[in-house]
């Protein structure tokens, strides 16, 4: 083998896990300023809700009503699924692309 070839193989991006089985990606976590961050606005949730709702009974535009009804509903049931309805008419083309390496 080669010099060449050896420092090419050693140049290869790696694709998928580039760590060994059990080590962690990001062994430190998030960091403690973040995890601050979270905590504090987490802990204005229930704040946050009764906003929302005041906006949604009695908002002063539509525009606020929906946005506010929107949040509490995606909050309290998760955002709804994209869906597609094909009728028995209907063809469907996939197209399936490799991305070169």
């Amino acid at each position: 083998m080669s010099a060449d070839s050896s420092t090419a193989e050693r140049k290869k991006k790696v694709v998928g896990r580039p760590f060994k089985k059990g080590q962690s990606g990001n062994p430190g976590g998030l960091p403690k300023d973040l995890r601050e961050v979270i905590t504090l606005a987490r802990s204005h949730t229930v704040t946050a809700i009764n906003a929302l709702a005041a906006i949604a009974q009695s908002g002063e535009s539509e525009a606020a009503v929906i946005a506010a009804s929107e949040a509490l509903l995606n909050r309290a049931w998760g955002k709804p699924k994209d869906t597609v309805a094909i009728d028995g008419d209907s063809k469907l083309t996939v197209i399936i692309k490799k991305i070169a390496d």
